[in-house]
């Protein structure tokens, strides 16, 4: 099954754990986006869905604002054939450091997702308070994954090729949407917290 990797604003540099995955796994594809500094939700958006109606089925890996970008994908395309997605690190683009530059990516989508997916989120993610990810694990119907004291999930990090994310990958098969009485629970982890 192909992996379309789609990186965030300024796309994921050296030493970063996406760039590993397009290394390690086969048929993985980076969505490569025109202006990856000055991101432009409805190009982001046309760009994505070509990706993926060249490889239907695939399995979405977003970081931060990708993962961001996949939301919009889902309620924007709910046609599109998505196999799943591994939600990373997701930027709250509704109160953004930088809101200037991802403005056009509020407000974030409140569907729930056509597809199994799963949400990563960490405990000091200076781009999404924890509650909020769970907030929206609940809204996308994402399975939640709790990270522990992992930053925004990216070089800086320290996660090197990220091993534990592969396996988290390997799993979105077996993510079933939540019935409506799981959905009143908070969160599903799916692995243990890291201290």
């Amino acid at each position: 099954m192909t992996v379309l990797v789609l990186p965030g604003l300024h796309g994921s540099g050296p030493g970063h754990w996406q760039h590993a995955w397009l290394e390690d796994i086969e048929d993985s594809v980076l969505v490569e986006q025109r202006d990856w500094s000055r991101p432009d939700r409805g190009a982001w958006v046309e760009t994505a869905c070509r990706a993926v109606r060249a490889h239907p089925g695939a399995l979405l890996v977003g970081h931060s604002l990708g993962a961001i970008l996949i939301a919009h994908l889902a309620a924007d395309h709910p046609e599109l054939p998505i196999g799943g997605a591994l939600l990373v690190a997701p930027a709250d683009v509704e109160a953004a450091h930088d809101h200037h530059v991802v403005a056009g990516f509020a407000p974030l989508p409140s569907r729930p997702f056509a597809f199994p997916s799963i949400l990563v989120a960490s405990r000091d993610d200076p781009w999404m308070p924890f509650d909020r990810a769970r907030v929206l694990a609940n809204i996308w119907e994402s399975a939640l994954v709790d990270l522990g004291r992992a930053g925004h999930v990216n070089a800086e990090s320290g996660l090197g090729r990220w091993a534990e994310g592969r396996r988290l990958l390997a799993r979105i098969d077996g993510v079933r949407r939540p019935s409506p009485a799981l959905r009143q629970r908070p969160s599903l982890h799916l692995v243990a917290a890291a201290g």
